[in-house]
């Protein structure tokens, strides 16, 4: 094959893999947040459903609205924790599919 064809089939070999490895990496997210006391602990995916929630034997001293309120909390914290790790995945991808050019828009001279 000549060279250019080699480039180009090695350009596509090399997105294909950054797209493999961000899909595996989305798959992989899960945001976490425990209350400082360890009471609650709430766990999401990457799309922010809670995937598993915790609670310490403590929490059967406090009252019910009180738990709701930390509970809702830890997901909450945890669905951000799980936002900002997609948000580098995504950012890694943009960053490796965008095209890099040393001169954007070209010459200003051109016509």
């Amino acid at each position: 094959m000549s060279d250019e064809m080699d480039a180009l089939l090695q350009g596509v070999t090399d997105k294909l893999e950054v797209l493999e490895a961000t899909l595996h990496g989305l798959g992989e997210v899960r945001g976490h947040c425990a209350a400082a006391d360890g009471s609650v602990t709430a766990e999401v995916d990457a799309e922010g459903a809670l995937t598993a929630l915790w609670l310490a034997e403590s929490v059967t001293t406090r009252a019910p609205a009180e738990v709701s309120r930390l509970i809702v909390w830890a997901a909450q914290r945890a669905a951000a924790d799980a936002t900002a790790q997609r948000a580098r995945i995504i950012a890694r991808l943009n960053d490796a599919l965008s095209p890099i050019s040393e001169n954007v828009g070209g010459d200003p001279d051109s016509a």
